[in-house]
């Protein structure tokens, strides 16, 4: 995988500054072993061996992308302080802890009622206050420094890590042209995963043909019922209606074996051929197929997203996935127009 450099580029009006932290990885084409005088180079490992190396990178990136944003808070903070003239605790003053203000006695009572305690109102009212007090302070304290992010120019390179996934005649939605690649490995029984496609379905709203979004199963061995109502999904397709009977499965949440034939009729599908396909496992073989795809990444858990390759995983969110889009486009654009600055001959400056 081709490591890049963490770059934050904090300015106002022009960059301020230049923060660089190195990223964890070696380049593609590094040697990392010799066996018998063959040379093994990072590239080769990352394919031959993902399973046990990406979830480990993510965990990684995890922890490095919460120190980078810590990182950069504390930065913001610092270089506005210092346009101020004041000490980062007079900087938070000024504009964070005059916004807070202190709780009521009637919502001090509120969020008694709801704590379980043997202490009585008045022994528990001091630390009920110190409690609320300190929530309100770092509800502010995020909310002045997105106004700041705002107010300076935050550049964030640092990227999940990758994975290069097969994703063969998989159900996609958009072009297989577009210049971002969302890959879905997904599990109908799953909770987050019923959450997160409405989260998807805005995504395609927002970005329309700039987002292809590619469906694959990992239905989850602690779920009875994901494998046959995968199975369900992929006999809709074969009959054009993939998606139709994807999103009713994640919006009703109902895959007992006759919901799912419920569902097909209510789609007007061929219910005989689609019964044929259900009963007989047709689609079991394709399933079966993106399991093994998934178990050679190293997937453990549902959802897990592949976008143009850099993987993330878990109930992320519509935030983090736009993000990401954001992201992916704004690099393409990036090289796009240093690819385009490489064609242009230089100009002879020098006088005649």
């Amino acid at each position: 995988m081709l490591t890049r450099q963490t770059m934050i580029a904090l300015g106002l009006g022009i960059a301020l500054g230049t923060f660089s932290i190195p990223a964890v990885g070696q380049d593609n084409s590094s040697v990392v072993a010799e066996i018998a005088g063959r040379k093994v180079t990072a590239q080769e490992l990352e394919e031959k061996q993902a399973g046990k190396l990406l979830q480990a990178k993510y965990k990684y990136y995890v922890a490095e992308r919460d120190a980078l944003e810590h990182f950069i808070d504390d930065q913001l903070l610092e270089m506005q302080a210092k346009k101020e003239g004041v000490s980062v605790d007079e900087l938070l003053k000024r504009h964070v802890s005059v916004n807070v203000q202190e709780p009521t006695e009637d919502q001090l009572r509120f969020y008694f009622e709801g704590v379980q305690t043997d202490e009585t109102y008045e022994v528990a009212r001091p630390k009920i206050i110190d409690t609320i007090h300190q929530l309100r302070m770092n509800k502010a304290r995020e909310a002045y420094i997105t106004s700041l992010r705002g107010e300076y120019t935050v550049v964030v390179e640092l990227n999940q890590p990758s994975g290069h996934v097969d994703v063969g005649n998989d159900p996609r939605l958009g072009s297989d042209k577009a210049p971002v690649q969302v890959i879905e490995f997904a599990d109908y029984e799953c909770p987050y995963c019923q959450k997160v496609n409405d989260d998807l379905g805005r995504l395609r709203e927002q970005f329309g043909d700039q987002v292809s979004l590619v469906y694959k199963d990992f239905p989850l061995p602690m779920h009875p019922l994901a494998a046959k109502a995968a199975e369900g999904a992929r006999c809709a397709g074969a009959q054009g209606k993939f998606w139709e009977f994807h999103d009713s499965l994640f919006q009703t949440k109902r895959l007992q074996l006759s919901d799912l034939k419920q569902e097909a009729r209510a789609l007007k599908l061929d219910a005989a051929d689609f019964d044929k396909c259900l009963d007989s496992g047709e689609q079991s073989a394709t399933i079966k197929k993106d399991i093994l795809e998934g178990q050679r990444l190293g997937l453990t858990g549902t959802p897990s997203f592949f976008v143009n390759g850099h993987f993330m995983s878990g109930a992320i969110g519509y935030v983090k996935l736009r993000d990401t889009v954001l992201q992916e486009l704004a690099a393409l654009n990036t090289a796009k127009k240093q690819s385009a600055a490489a064609l242009v001959p230089p100009q002879d400056t020098a006088k005649k």
